[in-house]
């Protein structure tokens, strides 16, 4: 197997307890092998923690960090992103999923093309690991795709800090993973997609992902804080631009899943 150098995996965990280890397994049965698994605990109130040190202690390719109070996904991510000692991040939530062939392929595919950011097609899955359907990635995002709509998920991403630097989350409570992308693509002319579906990407009843109504709210930040949009313009591009979009992609993940 070839060595493309260390992929640091960064993972947020707040009372992850029932899915965590199932998160960390599949990380675990990559078949390529040289990653660091780092997870920052926001102040869990579970046994979240008890599970990743018993998982840290079997592999010390995982690290286990904790915050001194809760401060959200971002501030989370941050934090492992500080640590992370990787010329490749990549991006697992506590509860989603990646195939055993993840990283392999698609760093494969990053040193076949030359992309430094790529991403890939994943499955969504309810609480009980029954399948939901098909995310199909578009081909190619650049700057001007990702300002319109958020079209990558983000735990397929990963990019190469030794072309790009590292990047961190804005200080944002939530959607700050597409507000990232939009920074990540500031630094890069496009990022590219595998088709094949690399990652399961869990929905749990009652988060916030899953209620999109209460979103539209911080997708409007996203234009106001980090695009510095004034209120007409960010309300504006939300309205005309991102939520036309959003239908879209709706539209086509629905025809896709017939």
């Amino acid at each position: 197997m070839t060595d493309y150098g260390l992929v640091s995996i960064i993972t947020p965990a707040y009372n992850s307890a029932l899915f965590i280890e199932e998160t960390i397994r599949s990380i675990v049965a990559q078949t390529y092998t040289n990653w660091e698994l780092l997870i920052t605990d926001d102040c869990s109130k579970d046994n979240t923690c008890d599970i990743i040190e018993r998982y840290a202690q079997a592999d010390p390719r995982i690290k286990l960090f904790r915050q001194t109070e809760n401060a959200g996904a971002g501030v989370a991510r941050n934090r492992s992103i500080k640590e992370a000692q990787g010329r490749f991040i990549a991006f697992c939530d506590s509860d989603d999923c990646w195939k055993p062939e993840k990283l392999e392929r698609q760093l494969s595919f990053m040193a076949a093309t030359g992309t430094e950011i790529c991403y890939s097609s994943y499955m969504k899955f309810d609480e009980k690991g029954k399948i939901l359907g098909v995310v199909v990635a578009r081909k190619a995002v650049d700057y001007r795709d990702i300002v319109h709509n958020d079209w990558m998920g983000f735990l397929t991403c990963i990019y190469d800090t030794q072309r790009i630097g590292k990047v961190y989350l804005p200080s944002l409570r939530r959607r700050q993973d597409w507000a990232w992308k939009i920074l990540l693509m500031q630094k890069c002319p496009k990022a590219q997609a595998m088709i094949d579906v690399l990652a399961y990407y869990r929905i749990r009843q009652g988060s916030l992902s899953n209620k999109k109504l209460k979103l539209v709210r911080y997708n409007v930040a996203v234009y106001r804080q980090v695009l510095r949009y004034n209120p007409i313009h960010a309300w504006l591009m939300f309205l005309f631009v991102f939520f036309p979009n959003y239908l879209l992609k709706e539209w086509r993940q629905k025809i896709i899943n017939i």
